[in-house]
């Protein structure tokens, strides 16, 4: 029967049992995993923090949550600095991300997604301005069920070029005889990043001064 080692992945080598009998893991092998852990996420769906304080609580029955005192906020820096990292590589990068409105550069275009949770017969995507008021609407036709990707290519109704600025979409779809609002992505360059006070939290600011969680990016371009 082959034994399967769950440290595979992690980057690490699982502590060898000495002659001593030890059967627990001390607070520098607990260290090792917790940040192996970070660094192995997914930096779009990273540790929630019942996980994170479930692991915490799970050492504590074993060692003592004291014995953590000197060490735990070396571990937070350690976190706080990947996350960082892993936000820094998107600088300069295009995103596709949860959001409804987009920035519309001067003599540019906007584009985006439409998430379709089956195959529509007719996809409707409509522009408004920053006043909630109709500058354009079109229609991309009939879709299959997944991403439908559209593109506005910066003028109204009246083939008038627009201003830049932010615009909202809104996405209606044809499902045979049956219209549903769906969830739209917005394509956005990353700038630069901001860190929340003591390190905690990520911000991605976007060309055009719009500001976006981390955690709302679906895709990188």
């Amino acid at each position: 029967m082959t034994e399967i080692n769950p440290f595979d992945g992690l980057g690490i080598t699982p502590p060898v049992a000495d002659n001593t009998g030890r059967s627990e893991l001390g607070q520098e092998d607990f260290m090792k995993l917790m940040i192996a852990q970070f660094r192995n996420q997914d930096p779009f769906e990273p540790m929630d923090n019942g996980d994170f304080l479930g692991q915490l609580a799970q050492f504590g029955t074993v060692s003592g949550i004291d014995e953590l005192n000197s060490s735990f906020s070396g571990l937070q820096g350690s976190i706080q600095s990947e996350q960082a990292l892993q936000a820094a590589n998107l600088v300069g990068h295009s995103v596709l991300a949860e959001t409804e409105s987009g920035y519309l550069p001067e003599e540019g275009s906007l584009s985006g997604a439409v998430m379709l949770s089956s195959s529509a017969s007719n996809v409707q995507i409509e522009i408004t301005d920053a006043f909630g008021a109709l500058v354009h609407r079109f229609e991309m036709g009939q879709q299959p069920a997944g991403t439908a990707r559209f593109s506005w290519d910066g003028r109204d109704g009246a083939g008038d070029v627009m201003p830049s600025g932010q615009y909202r979409v809104n996405a209606l779809v044809m499902y045979g005889s049956q219209a549903e609002s769906a969830e739209t992505l917005i394509e956005a360059n990353i700038e630069s990043i901001t860190l929340g006070r003591g390190g905690e939290g990520l911000t991605l600011n976007l060309a055009g001064g719009e500001q976006l969680d981390l955690s709302r990016v679906r895709q990188i371009i």
